[in-house]
């Protein structure tokens, strides 16, 4: 299969060269797609589903093109109603993001039946997991165990909401990159200015049994110290973990973390998710600097409400050269802080242009940083970081919660 993102984005012999220099990046992205919308195995979690969910997020993102390669490939697994089920529910969820409150857009009524926008289609398990892709789109902040819990009731297993997770948030790296490659090309792609969904905060939805809380002390703010993460979902016991497990988790030393753990519940998706990563952030051939990829980590992360991942990268940015003081004022003061150069402040700006839902990201900017002397993998390398991130934190928002140690406290 060609690569999906070069298809979907356009791509010249140039931009197609800069993206060959990230071979990991770019091989594990299109495995990502492999494992996550097209498995061997698809389980329960079917092909139609997939393909619905995937074409839903897209449309949510604003990202056109990419939702109609999505919806082509529902028409393939799907009766003409559900597809008229998933347009009208992604025309009635466009909204702008990322926020926190303001409510939750809920699809179909509690048991997935008719509603005045002609959801019936959808069924209970697609209704839960589109009011879930939602929510985890526009307010990543907002997720909870209640969220989880209105999954699980509506039939998705553990590891069913795992890949539903990797997909929806593997979604949110895959628009971005292609939305930033068609700007890097001079397409000046635009998304659609929308208002605001309207939503409930009284969804009625409850923790089940399957869902796991905890007694724990929850960052209040942004932190420059090391924090925990605590799963909603068991994840695999230690014992429980493959041959193919372990394999996935790259290192085999994040078997003792939780986060891995869970993740590998669907170990084809951590896998590809993992080399993509490691890829972007640590192929140091030519390019951005470490620390200027690890700042636009921690300004996706701190916009996006993620403390989290904030605390990890800002530590990273720091280690690999970067200025104390300036990360400090990125988690104090947020992602309108002054970072004390032109270069830190139009990569602040690049990567929440690129956060922002719609995409905020345009052919002036990108001039802009051509400008002031970011080379085009360098560009490139911007918007890989700042799009991964949009994956990371949701995964980390959505599947569980931050937690202070007692040491901090």
């Amino acid at each position: 299969m060609a690569d999906i993102i070069n298809t979907l984005a356009g791509v010249s012999p140039e931009i197609e060269k800069l993206r060959n220099a990230r071979p990991d990046a770019l091989h594990n992205a299109q495995a990502s797609f492999a494992a996550l919308l097209e498995p061997d195995d698809p389980g329960n979690f079917s092909y139609a589903e997939r393909y619905a969910v995937a074409a839903f997020t897209a449309s949510l993102f604003g990202e056109e093109k990419t939702a109609e390669f999505y919806f082509d490939l529902l028409a393939d697994e799907a009766d003409e109603d559900l597809i008229a089920a998933v347009q009208a529910t992604s025309a009635r969820g466009a909204s702008t993001g990322p926020y926190r409150g303001g409510g939750f857009v809920v699809f179909g009524d509690a048991d997935g039946q008719a509603n005045e926008d002609g959801e019936s289609a959808l069924g209970a398990r697609l209704a839960a997991a589109f009011s879930w892709a939602h929510l985890v789109v526009f307010h990543p902040k907002d997720a909870s165990p209640q969220v989880l819990g209105h999954l699980d009731a509506a039939g998705w297993s553990a590891t069913e909401i795992v890949s539903l997770a990797q997909l929806v948030a593997f979604l949110a790296f895959q628009v971005r990159v292609v939305h930033g490659l068609r700007v890097m090309e001079g397409q000046n792609p635009r998304t659609p200015a929308v208002d605001r969904a309207p939503g409930t905060k009284n969804t009625g939805w409850e923790v089940t049994p399957n869902i796991l809380e905890y007694d724990s002390v929850i960052p209040e703010h942004f932190v420059n110290h090391p924090l925990g993460w605590l799963p909603w979902i068991a994840p695999l016991e230690k014992e429980e973990l493959t041959e193919k497990h372990i394999d996935a988790l790259i290192k085999p030393e994040r078997a003792g973390i939780a986060y891995f753990r869970l993740l590998a519940r669907d170990p084809d998706a951590l896998k590809a998710r993992t080399l993509t990563d490691l890829d972007i952030f640590y192929n140091t051939d030519g390019g951005l600097s470490r620390a200027d990829r690890e700042l636009a980590a921690t300004v996706v992360s701190r916009y996006n409400g993620c403390e989290y991942c904030a605390t990890v990268h800002q530590a990273r940015c720091i280690d690999e050269g970067g200025e104390p003081a300036a990360v400090q004022r990125l988690l104090d003061d947020g992602i309108e802080a002054d970072l004390g150069s032109e270069k830190w402040d139009l990569i602040r700006r690049t990567s929440v242009a690129l956060t922002s839902t719609p995409f905020d990201f345009d052919a002036a900017q990108c001039a802009e940083l051509r400008e002031h002397g970011f080379d085009e993998q360098s560009i490139l390398d911007l918007i890989y970081s700042s799009a991964f991130f949009n994956w990371a934190n949701r995964l980390m928002l959505a599947l569980g919660q931050p937690e202070v140690p007692k040491r901090y406290r």
